[in-house]
């Protein structure tokens, strides 16, 4: 200090300068904190997670929403349910009519004449067949020409092929019949309804065309994520999910998870192997054994959005905001491995002494 006296004594303003309290309280306080910004980056952990967004859905396809279509062309002639109206299967929903009132009337009457014809065609087919047997007779006891015997041939085939098409012409009247009869349509199950989308009387219908939808009430439920495809590699089934629902209120730290409140978890059942339109992978997500239950359908019914993030690798933050900023997927390189009694071992992996006292 006193040799620093001695050389400063030759300039004597800067010697009376002294630095601001106020500089030098936020000079240590930069420095303190950068002090521990370079220690929670070495030291602190990180769960690493790969997030996504996506929906609540029914895991059986069965019990998802069905729409229920128009079997024939017309017009709807009456509804039997209002929107929204609980039905069970079999119940009817709406009955479509033909643009001909009379038609059905009209194809009993065509089905009876055809029925008459068929009649008349198996009579004159067992005549003929008489004939045959009488002119081989005939042509055998050398009183008939073989001519007459040909032409009593002829005429049973004639009549056999005349049977063919007037049978084939009543199998396409029955056809058009049990069409028609299926004009009532018929709720294929239980479940409530919704989005009638005709009017009584004036709507004109297709065969397809959708006439409502039937949504189940209750459904086991699963969760559709769709995940980055520069992570869903290393995303594997099995893998814990922790899963925040559509107006459910929830605290999220990704990277501690134990700090994260009114946050449910799952675990991946199943990844497809191939991206959708938009280059994201869909994951389903279910419930996790052992873990509290989701919320009731009441609060998350299927449709309603949710974002997810799947748990990966533990590794420390500073490599984690490396690998971020660089944009590398989930465990990027090989993991940091440390030295255990002169054996090199990941940070993450169990001892051999933990793995036979286990066994």
């Amino acid at each position: 200090m006193p040799y620093k006296a001695e050389r400063l004594a030759h300039f004597k303003t800067l010697a009376g300068m002294r630095a601001p309290r106020f500089a030098v309280v936020v000079a240590w306080m930069v420095t303190i904190g950068i002090a521990i910004a370079v220690a929670i980056m070495a030291l602190v952990p990180w769960l690493q997670t790969a997030s996504g967004f996506g929906q609540v859905v029914a895991l059986d396809p069965d019990e998802r929403q069905q729409q229920v279509t128009a079997l024939v062309p017309g017009r709807v002639d009456r509804w039997y349910v209002k929107d929204g109206q609980r039905v069970a299967r079999g119940d009817p929903i709406a009955r479509v009519v033909d643009l001909d009132p009379d038609l059905l009337s009209r194809l009993a009457a065509e089905r009876a004449q055809v029925q008459a014809e068929i009649a008349s065609v198996e009579q004159s087919r067992a005549v003929a067949g008489i004939d045959v047997a009488r002119t081989r007779q005939l042509l055998a006891e050398g009183l008939g020409s073989r001519r007459d015997y040909e032409q009593t041939q002829i005429k049973v085939a004639d009549t056999g092929a005349k049977l063919a098409e007037s049978r084939a012409k009543l199998n396409r009247i029955d056809i058009a019949l049990n069409r028609q009869s299926a004009q009532v349509v018929r709720a294929p199950r239980d479940g409530r309804l919704q989005q009638l989308n005709a009017a009584s009387g004036s709507a004109m219908v297709s065969a397809g065309t959708v006439l409502a939808v039937v949504a189940p009430e209750r459904v086991e439920r699963a969760v559709e994520l769709y995940i980055d495809g520069r992570d869903v590699p290393l995303v594997r089934t099995g893998r814990h999910v922790r899963l925040q629902f559509e107006g459910w209120p929830a605290i999220q730290f990704s990277g501690w998870p134990s700090v994260a409140q009114g946050l449910f978890d799952g675990q991946v059942r199943s990844i497809d192997p191939n991206a959708a339109p938009d280059g994201l992978f869909r994951i389903l997500v279910e419930p996790q054994p052992g873990k509290p239950a989701w919320p009731s359908n009441d609060y998350v019914r299927p449709g309603g959005k949710v974002r997810g993030w799947v748990q990966g690798e533990t590794v420390l933050i500073g490599y984690e905001l490396w690998r971020q900023l660089n944009d590398f997927p989930l465990e990027f390189g090989r993991r940091p491995t440390v030295e255990i009694k002169g054996k090199a071992k990941a940070p993450n992996a169990k001892s051999d002494s933990d793995d036979t006292a286990k066994k």
